[in-house]
């Protein structure tokens, strides 16, 4: 993912939501509806999570040094995973125990236009930062599904945009139906359902975000394609029998190791494996540009089903 598309996505779900948390706290202290409160406290939460991948995608950007010799490209995956802190203890928890409170001791709203007002003008807004992020998101989606993207990204920001937006639509309409059923009937209590439904909705997507980040964190590796990619690369030369393992790992959303042993004919010069081996590399970062650190170690292939033990201890020794 370009840091272009993420930012010009976040950019416009900062300003969204900024502009939205202090419509909403104003209609919340007119009105005392704890929907309106609930989701000034959402939109708070999410303009401090954009601020958190802005953060996050600049200071990945810092140079290797001796410390983190492969550069600074998972801290992206720290600053998403702190997002999904954030948005499940200050938005999802805040938001449910706001509303069972309201739901405890229920109330009539006052001023009951200025919430619905609020609300009608926010879901335009949030609509329109929504497209943003999947205008910003459809190139690196590819045929993929929406669930397949935001399950396979390697790049966090997108995908916690998207699934931000979404439960900010989503929760706007909760709170503009409690609110609506709460004018119509004189209940409170329909308010403090919405309050808790917008809370459910926050934590659900705070585990979603939570589980995926946590999986980049530990480490992925290449996916499917990239790796027949490179299968592909390495096998081109005639030197090259075979690969004997190989494992990839992402250093960060743009790019990952590769780890690969080969087996070349064991009549070969030093220089000559040189030669293979420096091509080997030049043809798998030309297939995929995002295998941006590679280590190629040369071997010799041993039949793991040989009859001579010595041979197997080999084989296991080499596997390794």
């Amino acid at each position: 993912m370009s840091a272009t598309g993420g930012s010009k996505a976040i950019i416009a779900a900062l300003l969204a939501n900024l502009g939205i948390a202090v419509t909403k706290f104003i209609a919340w202290a007119f009105s005392g509806s704890s929907s309106m409160l609930a989701e000034g406290v959402h939109s708070l939460a999410d303009s401090g999570n954009q601020v958190l991948l802005l953060i996050g995608g600049k200071r990945a950007q810092q140079q290797a040094d001796k410390e983190h010799p492969f550069g600074h490209g998972r801290v992206r995956y720290v600053y998403a995973f702190v997002v999904a802190i954030v948005l499940f203890s200050i938005g999802g928890v805040f938001s449910v125990y706001e509303g069972i409170s309201k739901i405890q001791h229920p109330h009539a709203l006052e001023v009951w236009w200025l919430p619905l007002l609020v609300l009608a003008i926010a879901i335009v807004l949030e609509s329109f930062s929504l497209r943003t992020a999947i205008r910003e998101s459809r190139p690196h989606k590819g045929t993929s599904s929406w669930f397949q993207f935001i399950r396979r990204s390697k790049a966090p920001e997108l995908p916690v945009v998207l699934l931000e937006d979404m439960a900010a639509l989503l929760g706007l309409v909760f709170a503009f139906i409690g609110v609506g059923l709460t004018v119509l009937t004189g209940n409170g209590l329909f308010d403090g359902i919405a309050t808790v439904a917008i809370g459910a909705l926050l934590v659900a997507v705070a585990i979603v975000l939570g589980v995926e980040v946590k999986s980049l964190l530990v480490g992925e590796g290449a996916n499917d394609d990239d790796v027949a990619k490179i299968e592909t690369a390495l096998l081109k030369s005639q030197d090259v029998n075979r690969i004997i393992h190989m494992k990839t790992l992402y250093l960060g959303p743009d790019e990952f190791m590769v780890g690969a042993k080969i087996d070349i004919a064991p009549t070969k010069t030093m220089n000559e494996v040189s030669v293979i081996i420096n091509l080997a590399e030049r043809r798998v970062r030309e297939a995929v540009p995002a295998a941006r650190v590679i280590y190629i170690e040369p071997d010799v292939y041993l039949d793991p089903n040989a009859d001579t033990p010595s041979t197997s201890s080999i084989v296991m020794l080499s596997s390794d």
